[in-house]
């Protein structure tokens, strides 16, 4: 048995965070979750919210008293900027007596990743999850209403990750032993079309969706009327036109770090098949 540990989670109520401090509980250590709002936020019984910013880490001391790891996300603040203040975390992190860090990848170098990269008073551990299987969460909308998924490039490949594998892999790294100065890609345990992803929804609520491919034009006006800014209308259009191959490749990260496979997509679609009925 793991000694029962407090952890520090910041991102607390993302899709992310949320999971590292479900998993958490569910391993039986005590969690600190850090929001902006502590009033607007939900948690768990048991969980202790604190309120702080990190963009503003002077402010963070008190939270780190007691604890002995610390999750962090590489944005913050209320325009989700990219973090400057990670030197700072990390020196107020080492002085609480912080063991281990972990850090969500951004999707490419950001300073506060840098800097837990050149930071040798903790253990670090890199999270670098592919595409989350709740992405798919954007597809409801059409399939209550219309039954049917309009997506370009259907053919694209994804090794998709259940976000709940992404939390348990960030508790063991933050509760155990071996995982200082590892970057790990986290997969789901298979590699899928977007056929396969609609045709496992359609299981999961037990009726017929259609997949209809857009044009490469049809879905930039697409998402510009969905009001996307430019930068992320172009990363999609690189991701899934030309989607890397860490993004299509099977890790086995999941299995080897927490000992049990990686979830599947059609456990994730049942757990959220409500979502793609109208359902609350």
């Amino acid at each position: 048995m793991t000694q029962t540990q407090r952890i520090l989670v910041t991102g607390a109520t993302g899709t992310v965070g949320r999971q590292v401090v479900t998993e958490l509980l569910d391993r039986g250590h005590e969690v600190r979750a850090l929001t902006r709002d502590a009033a607007k936020a939900s948690f768990p019984a048991g969980v202790e919210v604190v309120e702080g910013d990190l963009t503003e880490p002077d402010g963070l001391a008190p939270a780190m008293e007691g604890v002995t790891g610390l999750h962090l996300i590489t944005f913050g603040g209320a325009a989700f900027s990219p973090l400057e203040t990670g030197p700072r975390i990390l020196e107020l992190a080492r002085s609480a007596g912080i063991r281990r860090v972990t850090v969500l990848h951004g999707g490419g170098p950001t300073p506060l990743e840098d800097a837990v990269r050149a930071d040798d008073g903790v253990d670090w551990t890199v999270l670098m999850p592919v595409e989350f299987m709740a992405n798919a969460l954007d597809w409801a909308d059409g399939i209550v209403a219309a039954g049917e998924v309009r997506e370009p490039f259907v053919d694209r490949l994804s090794a998709m990750v259940h976000e709940g594998d992404i939390g348990a892999v960030a508790a063991v790294a933050l509760t155990q032993e071996g995982h200082d100065g590892q970057e790990y890609v986290i997969t789901g345990p298979e590699v899928l079309t977007l056929g396969d992803k609609v045709s496992t929804i359609a299981a999961a609520v037990g009726r017929e969706i259609a997949l209809i491919e857009l044009t490469e034009e049809e879905a930039v006006a697409t998402w510009r009327a969905a009001g996307l800014p430019e930068d992320v209308v172009g990363f999609l259009l690189k991701a899934y036109g030309d989607t890397p191959e860490v993004g299509r490749t099977v890790s086995g990260v999941v299995e080897k770090v927490t000992g049990r496979p990686a979830r599947t997509f059609a456990q994730w679609a049942a757990e959220h098949a409500d979502a793609f009925r109208g359902q609350p």
